[in-house]
């Protein structure tokens, strides 16, 4: 299914161009692609970056055409136990994670995703790894959407001051969470680790609330997912995120109790 977007897109391309009267290398000369990397788009061997489609999108006078492939693009880079609740979430007026491994990926900078992505076992090749770290950005794009969904985030603070990605990753991190901490829709807390009575011992899970519909919550572990829709399994989660925010330090001093951490590292 995945190939067969990237394929599509790719035959569009090349109708366009075609269009156009350019061959792949006048077409790559004027997007800043080499005429293999055209070619490699064009036959669905290469899944095309959100520049390439906004360059091509224009140069060939496409009208909007490639250019609103981004999206599939998108969800074709997400590993395909996620695509199902990428879509959920790309549509959630409420969204409230609960992480204690890393970051959660709508608040990581490019830098910190990559180096996630770069620790994986079995490691991942360099086109991989960039590819979901350009979907894992597009994925914020919910953050700044209008109107703005209501979010919130508890951190374990072993997180925070894992240096993952080495030390300046980690700080440019923690000033990314800073910025965020200040948006209106948006609260961040910590979990301290001296905590003594804490409800999130069974792991990391997030509620989402697509428009129209109920909340839901989504679990993953090792590469399994699982999407929770049964409103008993869902309200136990809900109540559960509720003693874990109120165990957390409050939105303010986790910014304060971040801000102490930047100075640190």
């Amino acid at each position: 299914m995945a190939g067969d977007i990237v394929k599509c897109i790719g035959r569009q391309v090349k109708l366009f161009r075609e269009r156009a009267g350019l061959t792949q290398a006048q077409l790559g000369e004027a997007i800043g692609y080499s005429e293999e990397q055209v070619s490699s788009v064009e036959q669905g061997r290469r899944v095309p970056q959100p520049d390439f489609l906004d360059a091509a999108d224009q140069a060939l006078e496409a009208f909007g055409v490639l250019r609103a492939a981004r999206e599939e693009v998108a969800n074709v880079q997400l590993p395909a136990f996620f695509r199902g609740a990428a879509r959920l979430e790309a549509q959630a007026v409420e969204f409230h994670a609960y992480e204690n491994q890393v970051v959660n990926g709508l608040l990581q900078t490019g830098d910190y995703a990559r180096a996630v992505f770069t620790m994986q076992r079995p490691m991942l090749g360099e086109e991989t790894i960039e590819q979901r770290v350009t979907a894992r950005l597009a994925r914020q794009e919910l953050i700044t959407r209008q109107p703005p969904p209501i979010m919130s985030f508890v951190t374990e603070e072993a997180v925070l001051r894992r240096p993952c990605g080495g030390t300046q990753v980690m700080r440019a991190q923690l000033e990314h969470l800073l910025h965020l901490g200040q948006m209106r829709n948006i609260d961040l807390q910590v979990m301290p680790t001296g905590v003594d009575e804490h409800a999130g011992a069974g792991g990391p899970f997030a509620l989402l609330e697509p428009k129209g519909r109920q909340m839901m919550a989504y679990v993953e572990v090792q590469d399994i997912s699982r999407l929770l829709t049964d409103r008993k399994a869902v309200r136990t989660l809900e109540q559960r995120y509720g003693i874990i925010r109120a165990q957390a330090l409050t939105p303010r001093e986790s910014l304060a109790f971040i801000e102490k951490l930047r100075g640190e590292t």
